[in-house]
């Protein structure tokens, strides 16, 4: 499952989230206790591996801000509310990361591909609607943000069924700052989580193959169905001399 560590602004969570295996460094622009500037978000990827995920979360940027954090962060990703990328042009090198929030999620058939789904305020602590993102997640990869903790996350997985997930506040010992340790429980929660999944899939597939076997074991001619072949047997000539 897609783990995305965000609202990091210190080395420390940085070398944290990338040890524990995350996926995505989420580096936030918009005004927030966990904003950084273009500036700093570059030196604290300076030592990230190329296959981990550079997110640069905005929310209704300006112009002239958003120009700024693509060319000096030059992030992998942005993820800003749906709406703004209707004015947003993306270089070919970054990729759009929509949000939605509670209750503004449009029809199925608009939705993309992917999409991350948080409650109404970012950062906030606050669960977001379980029902609603649970409902997305059927036709789309949904990111589920939102109150996740080490504590509720494996609840929300299994309730929501999402793509991958995302966490900010609840691995920080105070508003913008992260606890390395509450990094490192999250993740190996999710990875415990697709253990598991991976254990009940493989038990489900051998479970599966099993009718199958009996059913051909049924087939097999037993003691019931022996009388008449006995007989045919019977009925075959013998020699004259008895057995040779």
């Amino acid at each position: 499952m897609f783990v995305k560590i965000c609202g990091l602004r210190s080395p420390e969570a940085v070398e944290a989230a990338v040890a524990a295996g995350a996926d995505a460094l989420g580096f936030v622009f918009a005004e927030s206790p966990r904003q950084v500037t273009p500036e700093e978000a570059k030196a604290l990827c300076a030592g990230v591996p190329p296959h981990v995920i550079r997110v640069a979360v905005m929310r209704h940027p300006h112009k002239e801000h958003w120009e700024r954090v693509i060319e000096i962060f030059e992030p992998n990703w942005l993820q800003t509310d749906a709406e703004d990328f209707r004015w947003i042009k993306l270089p070919t090198s970054c990729v759009a990361l929509p949000v939605y929030r509670d209750s503004n999620a449009p029809a199925d058939s608009d939705l993309p591909d992917r999409l991350l789904f948080e409650g109404t305020h970012s950062g906030s602590g606050r669960v977001a609607d379980w029902d609603e993102a649970s409902g997305l997640a059927r036709v789309a990869e949904v990111i589920l943000a939102g109150g996740l903790t080490a504590a509720n996350v494996a609840d929300a997985v299994n309730f929501v069924r999402p793509w991958g997930v995302d966490v900010s506040s609840g691995v920080e010992r105070a508003p913008g700052e992260k606890d390395p340790e509450k990094i490192r429980e999250f993740v190996a929660r999710v990875r415990a989580i697709d253990a598991d999944r991976a254990v009940r899939g493989r038990a489900t597939q051998a479970g599966a193959g099993t009718p199958a076997v009996e059913q051909r074991t049924e087939q097999l001619p037993t003691r019931a169905g022996m009388p008449e072949v006995e007989q045919r047997m019977e009925q075959l000539p013998r020699s004259e001399h008895g057995d040779e």
